[in-house]
């Protein structure tokens, strides 16, 4: 069987899809295809390298038009995006996580991103760290959204946050799990906060 890279990554991301992460093996996604293991390493060369172009699948399609002119919305767009190929994905903030995918469709999204910061007046060092900020906010967050309803961690936190010694905590945790606010107020503290020096 004639195979490329492109149906190798997919059938990853469908193995990824049904059975998460920590299953997803070299193995079975050449058990998936149908070949020889060798095979699928001559696409991918180790499961790390296989995840980076998982990972720069993912971001298919997030920096193309149309978007807003306006840089601070064009940067608001990307970042929903982007937040949104993650969550398309089981486990797909894991997958992105730890990678340094220097791929097509990441480094198309980065472009945009940081040209959006360029195009707002900002330095290239302030356009930089507002993308990145970006980036690993969404990241992150993502990931312990897709984290919490599978492993109960927020119930446990709401639990933990009733004890009377944590009073702050208690405060404020009824709101942790509202991740499209926290998502929200979050991009609008990186995109329109004020500028650094360094």
């Amino acid at each position: 069987m004639a195979l490329d890279r492109t149906t190798v990554v997919t059938a990853a991301l469908e193995l990824l899809d049904e059975a998460g992460l920590d299953k997803l093996t070299m193995r079975k996604v050449a058990e998936r295809l149908g070949v020889q293991l060798n095979t699928v390493y001559w696409h991918a060369s180790s499961k790390p390298r296989l995840l980076e172009l998982m990972a720069d699948a993912m971001l298919e399609g997030c920096a193309d038009d149309p978007l807003p002119e306006p840089w601070d919305e064009r940067a608001r767009t990307l970042a929903h995006r982007y937040r949104a190929a993650l969550l398309a994905r089981r486990d797909g903030a894991r997958v992105v996580t730890g990678t340094y995918v220097a791929e097509e469709h990441t480094l198309r999204l980065a472009d945009a991103l940081a040209g959006a910061f360029l195009s707002g007046g900002h330095s290239p060092a302030e356009a930089g760290w507002r993308t990145w900020s970006l980036v690993y906010f969404t990241l992150g967050l993502t990931q312990e959204e897709q984290a919490a309803g599978d492993l109960g961690g927020l119930a446990q936190l709401l639990r933990a946050a009733a004890d009377e010694r944590y009073p702050s905590v208690a405060a404020v945790a009824q709101h942790v799990g509202d991740f499209e606010h926290r998502f929200r107020h979050g991009i609008g503290l990186i995109i329109s906060g004020p500028e650094t020096t360094p």
